[in-house]
C-alpha cells in the first residue's frame, strides 16, 4: 500500500514536470482495495484493468522501475514506452492491460473467461472497472453471457462515488451497484474498500465461486483523494467533501491498525516509508535514464503476427500518393 501511495505521488509530481504525457489517473485513496484484490489471486489468474491501473500493475508484480519508465514513455517501460499511463501490459504476470475506453476491458475479460472454460482450465479472471462503467451496454452484455455460460470471472466495481464529476446517485437509478448482478441471477457483495483484509476475504470468496462456474460481482466502496485525473482540480467537490476524502486515508488507517495489533511499531512504519520513498525515487531516476523508443518501432507491437494489409506508414504520411497535377493549357487550347 505504501509503495502504491508513494509511486502515485511521484507520478503526479512527474506529470507537473512534463515528464509524463497524455492522461494520468491515480490510485490515491484506493490502495487498500488494490492490495486486497491482488493478494487473493493465483499467479495463473488473469487481470484486466481500466485506465486507473498503476497500483494494480505494481501489486501484480510489475516493478516500479518498469512501471515508471512506461509512464515516462521510455523503452524500458513495461509496454516498451508505447502504452503510457493507461496501457500497461505484461502477459508474464497475466496483467492483460489497462484500457483507455470506458468498459473496453469488460468484453475482453469475459472472452478470456470463456477461453478458460472452453479449455477446461482452473484459472479465473478478475475484471476491474469504475462505477461509471456499470451504465454502459457492454457491462450488461458481458454479465449476461457470463451468467448464462457459468464463466470463471469476478467483476470488480471500484465505487468511489464519482464518475468523473458526477455522483453515482445522479447517474444510476440503483446506486447500490452490486445489486445489478441480480438481474442475471449472479451472486454479489458490497465490501469496505478501505479495509484490505475485508477486500482480501471477499475476493477469495468471489474467486472460489467463479472457479466453481458461478461468476461474481464484487463492489468495493473506495475513495478518491484527488480529482479524476492529475489535471482535474475537482471543483465539483465542496471543501468539506475534499477534506473528508483526505481524512479517510486507507494507508494511514491500516498502519494504525497494525500498530494497535502489535504487528508494527511507529519506528517500523517510518522505516517502511523511508525505504519505499527511496525505491520510488530510484524508479524515477531509472525512468529518466531510459531512452525514448525509436519511431521505427512504432508498429512493431500492433499485431501478434504479420498482417498483409497492415499499413506501416508513420503518422502524417499520406495513405495514398497525391494525384498528378493537371497540365496547364492556354486559353485557346481550352476552347478547342
Amino acid at each position: 500500500m505504501v509503495t502504491i501511495r508513494r509511486f502515485e505521488e511521484r507520478a503526479a509530481r512527474s506529470y507537473t514536470e512534463a515528464k509524463i504525457g497524455g492522461y494520468c489517473h491515480l490510485n490515491l485513496g484506493e490502495e487498500a482495495t488494490v492490495v486486497g484484490l491482488m493478494a487473493a489471486l493465483e499467479p495463473t489468474d488473469y487481470v484486466y484493468a481500466n485506465y486507473r491501473e498503476h497500483g494494480y500493475a505494481l501489486a501484480r508484480g510489475i516493478s516500479p522501475e518498469r512501471a515508471m519508465a512506461e509512464l515516462y514513455g521510455r523503452t524500458d517501460g513495461v509496454s516498451r514506452g508505447w502504452g503510457g499511463s493507461m496501457h500497461m501490459f505484461d502477459p508474464g504476470v497475466r496483467f492483460m492491460g489497462g484500457y483507455g475506453i470506458v468498459g473496453g476491458q469488460v468484453p475482453l475479460a469475459t472472452g478470456t473467461a470463456l477461453a478458460i472454460d472452453y479449455r477446461g482450465g482452473s484459472e479465473a479472471v478478475v475484471c476491474l472497472m469504475g462505477d461509471g462503467t456499470t451504465n454502459i451496454g457492454a457491462f450488461h452484455e458481458s454479465l449476461n453471457i457470463a451468467a448464462l455460460w457459468g464463466l470463471p470471472i469476478v467483476y470488480v466495481v471500484n465505487n468511489n462515488g464519482l464518475g468523473m464529476g458526477t455522483t453515482v446517485e445522479q447517474s444510476s437509478a440503483e446506486p447500490e451497484l452490486h445489486k445489478r448482478a441480480g438481474s442475471y441471477r449472479m451472486d454479489s457483495v458490497r465490501v469496505d474498500g478501505s479495509d484490505p483484509l475485508a477486500v482480501l476475504d471477499a475476493t477469495r470468496d468471489a474467486l472460489a465461486s467463479a472457479r466453481a462456474g458461478r461468476p461474481f460481482l464484487l463492489e468495493a466502496m473506495t475513495g478518491r483523494m484527488k480529482g479524476h485525473s492529475v489535471v482535474d482540480p475537482a471543483r465539483y467537490r465542496s471543501p468539506e467533501e475534499s477534506a473528508a476524502a483526505r481524512a479517510a486515508d486507507p494507508v494511514a488507517a491500516f498502519a494504525a491498525t497494525l500498530r494497535e495489533r502489535g504487528v508494527l511499531d511507529a519506528d517500523e512504519v517510518a522505516a517502511i516509508d523511508a525505504d519505499v520513498t527511496a525505491e520510488v525515487a530510484a524508479a524515477a531516476a531509472f525512468a529518466d535514464a531510459s531512452p525514448h523508443p525509436d519511431v521505427s518501432t512504432l508498429f512493431d507491437y500492433t499485431y501478434a503476427t504479420p498482417v498483409a494489409n497492415d499499413s506501416r506508414r508513420l503518422p502524417g504520411e499520406a495513405l495514398f500518393p497525391a494525384p498528378p497535377r493537371p497540365l496547364a493549357h492556354s486559353g485557346a487550347e481550352a476552347r478547342r
